[in-house]
């Protein structure tokens, strides 16, 4: 198995990296969200009427 940030065998010491300083770098990307989990869109997203989802609560 290859390290997904720099392709460098991994070590078993921080898997699926090869460093800590890879698995810092992946830790710092989800931080600045580089990486994302789509989700799908529902209506209660989409309502223009309550940018911030609060209709329930007045």
């Amino acid at each position: 198995m290859k390290c997904p940030i720099c392709k460098k065998p991994t070590d078993p010491a921080y898997r699926p990296f090869c460093s800590r300083r890879c698995a810092d770098v992946d830790l710092a990307r989800w931080f600045r969200a580089d990486y994302v989990i789509p989700v799908p869109l529902t209506e209660e997203d989409d309502d223009p009427s309550d940018p911030a989802g609060n209709d329930d609560q007045a």
